[in-house]
């Protein structure tokens, strides 16, 4: 949100305000089910890989291993297509990398 104060502030409200407060303080699911949800649309959606990167991070702080994040991102290709995933793919092995987190292991 800091990238977007000196150009777009009244959008920063809003992605926190309606998108984090009103959207994720939902019950129903729990945040590692949100994140789910979260990667496999941003997969699908393409073009959105420095939200799949922030989405990645949540993810693991949310308790998502790397194993269970590629194995949704992996599943998400059968429905979007291998270079959505792929780009998916190489946005979370981005965090991944810098997380100390390669090699993955199954």
């Amino acid at each position: 949100m800091d990238s977007l104060a000196d150009v777009a502030p009244a959008l920063a409200h809003h992605i926190v305000a309606f998108g984090f407060g009103d959207i994720y303080a939902r019950p129903g699911l729990d945040p590692k089910q949100r994140q789910l949800v979260t990667l496999g649309i941003l997969t699908a959606l393409g073009g959105c890989e420095p939200q799949l990167e922030v989405h990645v991070k949540t993810a693991l702080n949310v308790g998502l291993t790397p194993t269970e994040i590629v194995e949704a991102l992996t599943h998400a290709a059968g429905y979007c297509g291998f270079p959505r995933a792929l780009n998916a793919v190489t946005a979370a092995k981005k965090v991944f990398a810098e997380r100390d987190l390669l090699p993955i292991t199954n």
